[in-house]
C-alpha cells in the first residue's frame, strides 16, 4: 500500500461491532452494533456514563478483546482475520495505550520506560534512545530522563506514560481518562501536550473522558447509547 492509499484508509474502523458478556446469570449485551471510524490526526472524545461500555469499546479497538460480531480494522486490515502473533504485533507497533494510572515500570528510569517498547519491537537500545529522548524533551522532561518514576511528580509520570505510548510511532492512540488522576491545572497542561503530540504525529486518537471541557477541545465527541456509538 502506497503512502497516499495509507493516508486515505482510517487507521481505526469498527464495523457493526457486537460484544456480549456471558455468565451464570445470563447474557449482558454491552455493544450492539458499533460503527466508528477515526482518521489520521483526528482526536475523538468518548464521553459516556460508567457502565455503558467505554472500557469494552477501548479494549476491542485495542485488540485486547475480540468482538462477538462485526469487524475491527487497523489500517484497513481486518484484525479478526489475523492470528494471535499478528494481532500482538499490531498492538505493539500500531497502537498506543494511555491509562488513568501511568503504569510505568518503577525500577526503570523515565528514559528506559520509553526505550523498552522500542526494544521489544526489535530496536537496539542505541537506536531507541534518540527517539525516547526526543519524545521526553517534547514533554519538557529533558532534565528528568534519568529519574525513576517514584522521583517524578504525578504530571511528569503521566507525561512519560504518554511518551511511552508514542514510542513506536503508532497509528492509533487509545486513552482512558489520561488526566483523571491529576489536579485541574496539571491535567490541563498534560492534556495540551497530549493534543499537540497527537496532531504533530498524525495519530488517530480515541480518548475516553468525563471532563466536558477537555472533550470540547477535541475534534468531535461521541457517546454510547443503547450499545451504539452516536454523536454527542
Amino acid at each position: 500500500m502506497n503512502k497516499e492509499s495509507l493516508l486515505a484508509v482510517p487507521p481505526l474502523e469498527l464495523d457493526n461491532v457486537v460484544r456480549t458478556y456471558r455468565s451464570g446469570a445470563g447474557e449482558l449485551p454491552v455493544l450492539r452494533g458499533v460503527d466508528l471510524a477515526l482518521h489520521s490526526g483526528e482526536i475523538v472524545a468518548l464521553v459516556a456514563p460508567s457502565g455503558t461500555g467505554k472500557s469494552t469499546l477501548l479494549h476491542l479497538a485495542g485488540l485486547l478483546e475480540k468482538p462477538d460480531g462485526g469487524r475491527v480494522f487497523i489500517d484497513g486490515r481486518d484484525a479478526g482475520a489475523l492470528g494471535d502473533a499478528d494481532r500482538t504485533a499490531i498492538r505493539r507497533d500500531g497502537i498506543g495505550f494511555v491509562y488513568q494510572f501511568h503504569h510505568l515500570l518503577p525500577e526503570f528510569t523515565a528514559l528506559e520506560n520509553v526505550v523498552l517498547p522500542q526494544m521489544i519491537a526489535g530496536k537496539s537500545r542505541r537506536a531507541a534512545e534518540p527517539r525516547a529522548r526526543a519524545l521526553l524533551d517534547s514533554f519538557g522532561l529533558s532534565a528528568r530522563v534519568d529519574h525513576l518514576p517514584g522521583k517524578l511528580s504525578g504530571g511528569e509520570q503521566q507525561r512519560v506514560a504518554i511518551a511511552r505510548a508514542m514510542a513506536n510511532a503508532p497509528r492509533v492512540l487509545l486513552a482512558d481518562e489520561p488526566t483523571g488522576n491529576l489536579d485541574v491545572a496539571t491535567a490541563a497542561s498534560v492534556f495540551d501536550e497530549l493534543l499537540h503530540a497527537v496532531r504533530a504525529q498524525g495519530v488517530a486518537a480515541l480518548i475516553a473522558t468525563h471532563n466536558p471541557e477537555l472533550a470540547a477541545r477535541m475534534d468531535r465527541t461521541v457517546t454510547l447509547r443503547d450499545g451504539r456509538v452516536v454523536p454527542l
